[in-house]
């Protein structure tokens, strides 16, 4: 599942445009196609849901074996600490450049919307504050974490099982064969589960443009072509990041992913590329332990293309509306979104609640969300892959540091296109 996957996931995400296309066409009336996007929707749901049934497990049973082969508890401190370095200057970079380059492009001036008068529905702009981030970071039961799939309090968990186990004298070998044969069990239900990806691609392309057409993509161009340029700023940036720690292999580390990326991008969940990205972190070179425990950290406090959206669409909501934020706002609002966005799960639409939560603390009208739920999915699809590049490069960059990036096979090597 290689160069195979990729064409069958970008095959389906063009036949998926082009039957969506036809269908809102035939289907112009709203209820009909709502009706049809929701068979649509059913493939991609069961897929979505496959892929939470492993999570839990997966992150389970590959942290606690990276942790447990370290050598000593003070290796995984020392990982720990690097990896939330890297994790903190990227999200700090991410926010900054979402709001130096939504006032640079002012996508929302201009823009003769009516306001709204009724927020959305389907999200609720809950109070987040720092003590219930600390509290969430610990699982009350870590049955309740795994049926929420709460990837946090699992890598919390995880941490202090990986620590004891590595601690112990003899470090208790048959729990650890025991935990190694899951982790091995379910990187082969991975497997399975992927080969249903295309199609759940297919699916959830078709669904969205069976709703809203292609048309959605012009009355928002501005706004929708500037976030995506602003992402693939940040791919500049992140990748020249990973060039100062790792040279010319930075070209060959985004060729690697191209898959994850792929299937974050068309399923609009970087929970969905977890597996995938594992797996060819560790073909590229990774070591098994470094990405076993950087890459589910990440999950939580790396979600670089979510942070930008963060500031990108709040900036957009106050420019639509011509509310004016002071230098000492715009400076809260970026520590705000660097605190509430940690542990923000990467499933879609998890970012608007976050910022949703945010735009009253600065006088924006939480109504002004209708503005860009129209086109959330196809944003979501990008900021997903975003999240992907990003902890890659996180987990390849670490490795670096602790010598424990070694060379990929040759046959990857001779795949990957030549660095200039």
């Amino acid at each position: 599942m290689k160069r195979g996957f990729t064409v069958a996931v970008l095959a389906a995400m063009l036949l998926g445009i082009a039957v969506g296309a036809v269908l809102h066409r035939a289907y112009p009336d709203p209820g009909q196609a709502g009706a049809i996007a929701g068979y649509f929707g059913l493939l991609t749901d069961v897929f979505l849901r496959l892929i939470r049934m492993i999570i839990a497990p997966l992150v389970f049973s590959t942290l606690v074996v990276g942790i447990a082969h370290m050598e000593d508890s003070a290796a995984v401190g020392r990982v720990g600490v690097k990896a939330l370095a890297w994790f903190l200057t990227a999200s700090v970079v991410s926010l900054m450049l979402g709001a130096g380059l939504v006032h640079l492009i002012r996508p929302g001036v201009g823009l003769s919307l009516a306001a709204p008068t009724e927020g959305p529905a389907d999200l609720t702009a809950a109070a987040f504050t720092l003590k219930d981030f600390i509290t969430h970071l610990v699982p009350r039961s870590i049955v309740e974490a795994m049926a929420q799939n709460e990837i946090l309090q699992i890598v919390v968990f995880s941490i202090f099982v990986g620590t004891a186990i590595s601690s112990l004298e003899g470090r208790a070998p048959q729990v650890l064969q025991l935990v190694e044969q899951i982790a091995a069990i379910m990187l082969k239900v991975t497997g399975y589960v992927m080969l249903f990806a295309p199609v759940a691609v297919f699916a959830a392309l078709a669904s969205t443009v069976t709703t809203q057409g292609l048309g959605v993509l012009a009355t928002f161009a501005r706004f929708v072509g500037g976030f995506y340029f602003s992402l693939l700023v940040l791919w500049g940036v992140l990748l020249a990041g990973a060039f100062l720690f790792i040279g010319r292999r930075a070209g060959a580390l985004a060729w690697a992913v191209r898959d994850p990326v792929v299937l974050a991008f068309s399923t609009a969940s970087s929970e969905a590329a977890y597996p995938r990205t594992l797996e060819v972190l560790q073909r590229f070179g990774v070591s098994r332990k470094i990405v076993s425990f950087v890459l589910p950290l990440g999950y939580s406090f790396n979600l670089d293309g979510s942070m930008m959206y963060c500031t990108f669409a709040s900036l957009f909501i106050a420019q639509v509306y011509g509310v004016h934020l002071s230098f000492g706002q715009l400076v809260l609002m970026l520590f705000l979104f660097l605190v509430t966005s940690k542990g923000m799960a990467g499933v879609p639409r998890a970012s608007l609640v976050v910022i949703m939560a945010a735009l009253p603390s600065f006088g924006l009208p939480v109504a002004g969300m209708t503005l860009i739920l129209a086109v959330d999915h196809l944003l979501d699809m990008g900021r997903s892959a975003t999240n992907v590049v990003g902890n890659s490069v996180a987990s390849a960059v670490v490795g670096k540091w602790e010598g424990q990036l070694g060379p990929p096979p040759q046959a990857e090597a001779e795949a990957a296109p030549a660095a200039s």
